[in-house]
């Protein structure tokens, strides 16, 4: 294979889709802002029904990364349960059995890279609020969305922000898509000065990934999503969970 040939592979779409991971530790060095910017206006070329677009970008760093960070610590110290989420964010009964397996045996893959026991709840709980420091990250990247937006711009804005993490792998930085944020997402909008108008789901992590961290080696487990399919062909021996 030629050295262009090779090149080529190790940017195809299916290369970047089957090595992309969460991040969850950064190295010290930052990420030139026009580099950023120029990843969340491309990703806005991810499809949208009817070409409605309904998302909104801003990115934290420097300095006003710093006062984000002063201002969660200080946030979630006095509201550690965070603000009335709306939409909610689970069933309302409840989720169900397969995505509480998937949940604990994450739990277990990433508690288990850092050295965290099941059982040590303080660890857990202090280790949980990296979220809101952004894992040390040098970048923050929030999406926004209109709060009158519904089941068809809530697809639209998981679309632009799979497109967006798969353009932050290629080139050559790391991510965390953190839903956590939504906690906190009125105090954090205005904090960011949006219009009340819109409502913040979703934050990014965004920088060089430590790649000596144990927390960014772990690879966590995907489940058959044909499986229950009876038209669909058994999967190779082996293949899954994967």
């Amino acid at each position: 294979m030629s050295a262009a040939a090779a090149g080529s592979a190790a940017t195809s779409v299916s290369a970047v889709v089957d090595r992309r991971r969460s991040i969850r530790a950064f190295l010290d060095a930052p990420v030139e802002r026009a580099l950023v910017e120029d990843l969340v206006r491309r990703a806005a070329r991810a499809p949208s029904g009817s070409n409605v677009q309904p998302w909104a970008v801003r990115i934290v760093d420097g300095e006003r990364m710093a006062a984000l960070r002063a201002m969660m610590r200080g946030l979630r110290a006095a509201q550690p349960g965070g603000e009335p989420l709306d939409p909610p964010y689970q069933p309302p009964g409840g989720p169900p059995p397969d995505w509480t397996r998937r949940r604990v045996r994450n739990g277990e893959i990433l508690y288990g890279a850092l050295g965290i026991d099941r059982t040590d709840a303080a660890a857990r709980a202090a280790w949980n609020e990296e979220n809101f420091q952004f894992f040390g990250a040098p970048v923050g990247v929030f999406l926004l969305m209109p709060r009158e937006a519904v089941a068809w711009q809530w697809m639209d804005l998981g679309i632009y922000l799979q497109t967006l993490l798969l353009l932050i792998e290629e080139a050559g930085l790391g991510s965390c898509p953190q839903a956590d944020w939504a906690m906190h997402g009125e105090a954090v909008a205005r904090f960011l000065g949006v219009d009340p108008a819109l409502r913040l789901p979703v934050g990014v992590a965004l920088g060089h990934p430590d790649r000596d961290a144990p927390v960014n080696r772990i690879r966590t487990e995907r489940d058959d999503p044909l499986a229950g399919d009876p038209t669909a062909s058994p999967p190779p021996p082996g293949a899954f969970p994967c």
